[in-house]
């Protein structure tokens, strides 16, 4: 049986120091109230975000980079194998108790060296007219002795191969001595002692007396002085025929050529070979190793991801995959967007700067302590979001949440929201396009597909000397990705002020929205800090009033 898949908590996808400590605080208060959940990240960590939680040391949540399902999945533990070297006998006990239609082989490693199914078996009894040649199928003696399940009267050399055929001694003495050749084991059942002793001179290697038949002293005599071994069955001769020819190795009939999965694989890349191969099960491998199997009918219903959005409510924002997923719930702070969902689910929505100050007063609100470094965290994301306090979102209940939790972390708000500030304001070896991709979201406003990323500096000289090379990054984005426009806020955090980029079209929704001229392809925005109240509420109402 598997276990309880946990429930992931993620933010938006190009995360910021807001998604990310949320996605820890909330974590955080889940696991306290008993819920198996996980933190996690849909890209990657910006030196902001970097430099808190090394501060705070905290772990950075687990990178998730897609919702879609995947063979790891549907798997199923695999805890029914057979080995190479295996008898059909074996092979056969273990289909009939665990009803099963087939069976991985491995070898002592647990590396998977074929498959067997019952298809394949079927085919090894629709030939057995007559006896196996068992010279060419590698087995021992003792797999013979154990297979028929007799008293040994003389083990011989229980350990030595097989090198002849299995011979039944049928009609007459003269009969037999034709058929019986040296090294062969011979059935024989309820016949004459001469008959008996005259096989053993045959230099046989082996005898199989049937119907738990008597073996004279002279036949006994005979056989230890050639080293042969002696059964004595209690099956008749049919019997033991058929059980003989189940001591051959799974090996025989096994398929080598196995189609195998990773678990890694995405659902949607497996169904068509699938289909094309049309096999019940197949394995699944991490470096050749078995780890578990898949069936057809699993990947019909394959369970989903159970995941909490926070910081975002857009689908355009979120995780990719994540219409394969079943969102449970959803702590934001922005406008509502598109997500979708089949079931009614808990959400809580703010008018506050931070995500992080609505999930810091769900631990007061349920009395769950906050360790040092969760209200770390957990401030640091209310800091960078309002930008220690400008940003126009910036409300008395966000200021109030951070001097509580800057209390509780021991920081002091101005010098540490300064050092975190400036830490992620350098644009060090940051290429024109990795700017214009920084903190990017996406967003549906009316009839048009826009980006919106953001960077903040202590000075914007460096950033804008670049600005013919972002340009040009930002168009290559639209035309890549087939957005209709992208804008790249470059703000100042100590004048407190953005350059807005942008590219694409229409350009001339950028001055409806801003009653600027937009010539350059470039805007000064004084006292425009925050992309959520003052970038996209005019860009909505210019939609409105946009004629083609």
């Amino acid at each position: 049986m598997k276990a309880t898949k946990p429930i992931y908590i993620i933010g938006h996808r190009n995360p910021d120091t807001d998604s990310v400590c949320a996605a820890i605080g909330y974590a955080h208060l889940k696991k306290a109230l008993g819920e198996n959940v996980v933190s996690a990240r849909a890209g990657k960590i910006n030196a902001e975000t970097k430099f808190v939680l090394e501060h705070f040391n905290v772990p950075s949540p687990m990178l998730l980079t897609d919702l879609y399902p995947r063979v790891k999945d549907i798997a199923l533990n695999c805890r029914t194998v057979v080995k190479a070297t295996d008898s059909l006998r074996k092979l056969g006990a273990l289909m009939r108790e665990y009803s099963l239609k087939s069976v991985p082989v491995v070898d002592e490693t647990q590396k998977i060296v074929g498959i067997v199914t019952v298809s394949d078996l079927a085919k090894r009894y629709f030939t057995e007219l007559n006896m196996q040649n068992l010279a060419e199928s590698g087995i021992t003696f003792r797999s013979i002795i154990d297979v028929v399940d007799g008293d040994v009267i003389i083990s011989g050399d229980a350990g030595q191969m097989v090198k002849g055929n299995v011979r039944i001694a049928a009609g007459s003495l003269k009969t037999i001595q034709k058929i019986i050749k040296a090294h062969d084991i011979v059935l024989i059942g309820d016949r004459s002692d001469d008959t008996i002793l005259e096989c053993v001179k045959q230099g046989i290697a082996g005898l199989i007396v049937t119907g738990n038949g008597r073996v004279a002293a002279d036949a006994i005599e005979e056989a230890e002085k050639r080293h042969m071994f002696i059964i004595s069955s209690p099956y008749d001769t049919y019997t033991c025929a058929r059980l003989i020819n189940q001591c051959v190795p799974v090996s025989k009939i096994m398929q080598k050529d196995v189609t195998t999965f990773k678990p890694m694989d995405m659902l949607s890349d497996i169904k068509g070979l699938m289909e094309s191969t049309n096999y019940r099960n197949y394995p699944v491998v991490e470096n050749d190793c078995l780890l578990g199997v898949v069936s057809r009918d699993q990947l019909m219903l394959p369970e989903r991801e159970r995941v909490i959005l926070v910081d975002h409510n857009e689908r355009g924002q979120a995780i990719e995959g994540i219409e394969e997923a079943q969102v449970i719930e959803i702590i934001d702070h922005h406008r509502l967007g598109n997500i979708q969902t089949s079931e009614p689910i808990f959400t809580r929505q703010e008018p506050v700067g931070s995500t992080s100050t609505i999930i810091a007063n769900m631990h007061w609100h349920r009395n769950v302590e906050m360790p040092k470094e969760i209200a770390g965290v957990l401030v640091s994301a209310i800091l960078s979001d309002t930008v220690l306090f400008k940003s126009p979102t910036c409300t008395p209940y966000d200021r109030q949440t951070a001097e509580k939790l800057a209390a509780i972390a021991g920081i002091n708000i101005q010098e540490y929201g300064m050092a975190m500030l400036k830490a992620g304001s350098g644009i060090g070896d940051m290429t024109p396009m990795e700017i214009a991709k920084n903190d990017l979201k996406e967003f549906q406003i009316g009839q048009f597909r826009m980006i919106v990323s953001q960077l903040s500096v202590m000075d914007t000289d460096a950033v804008m000397a670049m600005k013919a090379d972002l340009l040009i990054s930002m168009d290559l984005i639209c035309k890549k990705e087939g957005y209709d426009m992208s804008l790249v806020m470059i703000t100042d955090i100590i004048k407190e002020g953005t350059y807005l980029l942008f590219a694409g079209d229409p350009k001339t929704l950028i001055g409806e929205a801003f009653k600027k001229n937009a010539s350059d392809n470039v805007l000064y925005l004084p006292g425009v800090m925050s992309r959520k109240k003052q970038i996209i509420p005019p860009l909505s109402e210019a939609v409105k009033r946009y004629k083609a």
